[in-house]
């Protein structure tokens, strides 16, 4: 991997996760906090989505990808804290 695909993962990850933060009020976790929940959810979502039929391409596309996969790992994250 370069650093410029690495840079724009943490990219993609911050934005996303930023994005997600908003949508799920009370959930950010601070930009490094972001940019890991940011792409874990592209990876959640980049394994999830395609199998729904889903398909977005670009780099608008990945950062959608990751802000829906970073929004459902908040959510779950959510409901496993109130669990305990």
């Amino acid at each position: 991997m370069t650093v410029e695909a690495l840079i724009i993962w943490l990219i993609v990850g911050a934005v996303a996760g930023w994005l997600a933060g908003q949508i799920v009020k009370g959930h950010g976790f601070g930009l490094v906090g972001n940019i890991v929940v940011g792409i874990v959810g592209a990876f959640l979502a980049g394994f999830l989505l395609p199998r729904l039929g889903l398909g977005i391409g670009g780099i608008a596309g990945s950062i959608i990808y990751a802000a829906i996969g970073a929004v459902i790992l908040l959510v779950i994250i959510g409901l496993l804290k109130r669990a305990t």
